[in-house]
């Protein structure tokens, strides 16, 4: 392996533990913690198997954050179907109670109809 080739290993093992390292700054309970899953790679000391390990974590996660895209996605379908059918029958129950007032308006006239009938 040649200087050069040394050089680009270290850097891109430094980016993929720069991403590493941020997705354990957005989820803040996983740093205190061991990952199921996740090797520790520091204490490897040979670059190529340094770099293989922080490869394989950063496979691992993506996989991770696939799951649980897939899975949020599938939820909030469900919920988005929930609201649509809630709304439906909100607007049916809507309709109803305008049919039931124009009934009670129609009941009170009539009443107050016969009332004046009776008077007269």
């Amino acid at each position: 392996m040649t200087a050069n080739e040394r050089y680009t290993a270290g850097m891109r093992a430094g980016r993929i533990a720069a991403a590493v390292g941020a997705l354990f700054v957005w989820l803040p309970a996983a740093g205190a913690q061991d990952i199921r899953g996740l090797e520790v790679c520091t204490a490897e000391k040979q670059m190529d198997r340094r770099t293989g390990c922080l490869q394989a974590n950063v496979e691992f996660l993506q996989q991770a954050l696939n799951r649980l895209t897939r899975e949020t996605q599938s939820k909030l379908a469900a919920a988005a179907r929930d609201i649509a059918t809630a709304q439906a029958e909100v607007a049916a129950l809507r309709a109803t109670v305008v049919k039931l007032q124009a009934d009670i308006d129609m009941l009170r006239k009539s009443a107050a109809t016969d009332k004046n009938d009776v008077r007269k």
